[in-house]
């Protein structure tokens, strides 16, 4: 294994929920790869995609889909065939899609949100985010200027990663790391946060499920819990919910760190036999 890729599993682990969001399929930072690889490991009752998993405003500018891209929609249609009910929840960067909301197909569902009862009785929102960040609302200009200045640290991230790899280190996120250091991204993570957690309030609802800010997180905020999907196009993680109902966090970083941890000690192991 490479530090590129997780090793698929010779048998898929059983699930009852996969949530991904913020893929932006359509754009040169997806990183599809590992995502193709992640679901490739998983046998899911269902996979909500929690938004921006197409992302069309770039594709306006301009068509990249290669074919790492194809291959996400691909391994999502297979587990669709074989048994999985996929719900994909619509976000700002796949608004299109908002007009055929409702729409099912086979085992395909389109919805702007939805409502998910885990195997243990709680009740949470799914829903993109978009509709509880005031610049995307209400200041869709500077909702694209910001967008442009997140690209410009997406491409020194994919840069890094690029030369991290070729040495053999693991992934690892300039953004995100960004994200926690300044003070107004972190302000604007924790408004995001309490406005989102707040709705639940209001809908009598255990929690939610949402993506849109790319921080992947699991806590408790305003006495709902708040669980965010994180994205795919730099920090790599994604909500999976056990047999049991229990919710984990995936972030790819400590799937390698774990996987290099192994293949350290096996070799370790065996010469001590």
């Amino acid at each position: 294994m490479t530090s590129a890729q997780l090793a698929t599993p010779s048998r898929k682990q059983r699930v009852r929920t996969l949530w991904i969001s913020d893929v932006h399929l359509g754009t040169r930072d997806c990183q599809a790869e590992h995502l193709s690889a992640f679901l490739k490991r998983y046998q899911a009752d269902k996979v909500y995609l929690v938004g921006d998993i197409i992302d069309g405003w770039k594709l306006r500018g301009g068509m990249y889909w290669p074919q790492a891209h194809t291959n996400v929609i691909r391994r999502l249609l297979t587990m669709s065939k074989r048994g999985t009910e996929v719900i994909y929840v619509t976000g700002n960067h796949d608004e299109f899609l908002r007009r055929y909301s409702k729409l099912v197909l086979g085992n395909i569902q389109l919805v702007d949100e939805v409502e998910h009862v885990t195997a243990d009785g709680r009740r949470f929102l799914v829903i993109h985010g978009d509709q509880f960040d005031v610049i995307t609302r209400y200041h869709r200009w500077l909702a694209f200027l910001g967008d442009s200045a997140y690209e410009f640290t997406l491409t020194l991230n994919r840069w890094l990663n690029h030369w991290r790899a070729k040495y053999g280190y693991g992934y690892w996120s300039l953004s995100a790391y960004l994200k926690h250091k300044v003070k107004s991204a972190v302000n604007f993570i924790s408004d995001f946060e309490e406005a989102i957690a707040h709705e639940c309030v209001k809908r009598g609802l255990d929690g939610v499920v949402c993506g849109h800010i790319h921080h992947a997180e699991i806590r408790q905020v305003g006495g709902v819990e708040y669980l965010n999907c994180g994205d795919w196009v730099e920090s790599c993680t994604a909500l999976i919910e056990h047999l049991d109902g229990n919710i984990e966090l995936f972030r790819l970083a400590d799937a390698h760190l774990k996987a290099q941890q192994v293949a350290v000690e096996e070799p370790a192991s065996e010469t001590l036999a």
